[in-house]
């Protein structure tokens, strides 16, 4: 990932925070100071916080585990659903579905249902309903795929969430802490950083700031996957010269084995002449003894 930059933070208004009225006080030590009625947060902080998300972040991709992006507010939608499909993660830019993650079984059952009328529509069966039926079938194919169709393939539980607004998501921030899954979060200085394992204090309503965060958040994942990759075909490469190894010992050993069932046949071959020349030379001196005692006889 590229080094983040004090001046780049500052040039996408990742700083402001909130009206000095509305701040959370624990979200204190993330404020650098108070200007014209707003507080400033510190992106010195900023930077930090957000070095240790990415890495936490680029670990949980290298494990293969999808990351699961929350940002349903209008000026986050568009912006997280790019990064998010841009690493191929899903997300819910929606209206957050109750029990997405603590009913987690009944949300499968619904993006099933989803694809089993995409599965109507390839055999046919769509055609064989009626106008009706076609149209309330095409209606809930609609409703589900707004909904749902960006978690399509989260198949099992996120490895983590990434949130932009602690406030607005609480839902789905009591969902993950209930199940214990990592939260990592823009948090803005009225809101409770509490319960949040990775706090990215910044603007979480500019566009700009969204922008910002989300980019180096997306390269930190985009470089865990590359890893994972890499990883992959290293093990894919380490297995298949394993396996050649095996084939070539026991190709080895095969020969081998036939060279010394070779040597052997020709040792035992060696061993059967000699003493067939052994039983000849004796018969032959038989044979002349008998013939010298005939003679002799005469």
């Amino acid at each position: 990932m590229g080094k983040i930059e004090v001046k780049d933070l500052i040039k996408a208004g990742v700083h402001f925070g909130h009206l000095t009225r509305k701040w959370n006080p624990n979200m204190s030590p993330y404020i650098y100071m108070e200007r014209n009625g707003i507080h400033i947060i510190n992106l010195y902080k900023t930077i930090s916080k957000l070095d240790e998300a990415s890495s936490a972040l680029a670990k949980i991709a290298i494990s293969g585990r999808k990351i699961l992006f929350v940002a349903t507010k209008k000026q986050a939608k568009d912006i997280v659903a790019e990064a998010a499909n841009k690493v191929n993660m899903p997300y819910i830019t929606e209206r957050w579905p109750g029990g997405m993650l603590t009913n987690f079984i009944t949300i499968r059952k619904a993006v099933k249902k989803m694809t089993s009328i995409d599965r109507m529509k390839e055999d046919g069966t769509f055609n064989t309903l009626s106008k009706k039926e076609k149209l309330q079938v095409g209606r809930l194919r609609e409703k589900l795929e707004k909904n749902l169709g960006s978690i399509a393939n989260m198949t099992r539980l996120p490895g983590a969430i990434f949130v932009v607004d602690v406030v607005r998501e609480n839902i789905a921030i009591k969902e993950a802490q209930k199940l214990n899954i990592p939260i990592f979060a823009m948090v803005d200085t009225n809101s409770d950083p509490r319960g949040i394992q990775y706090v990215i204090p910044s603007n979480d309503d500019a566009s700009k700031s969204i922008s910002k965060i989300l980019e180096y958040i997306a390269e930190a994942i985009k470089g865990g996957l590359e890893e994972r990759v890499s990883e992959k075909a290293a093990e894919e490469a380490k297995e298949k010269a394993a396996e050649e190894a095996k084939e070539k010992a026991a190709e080895e050993a095969k020969e081998k084995a036939a060279e010394e069932a070779k040597e052997k046949a020709a040792e035992e071959a060696k061993e059967k002449a000699a003493e067939e020349t052994k039983e000849k030379a004796a018969e032959e001196t038989k044979e002349e003894a008998a013939e010298e005692t005939k003679e002799e006889e005469k």
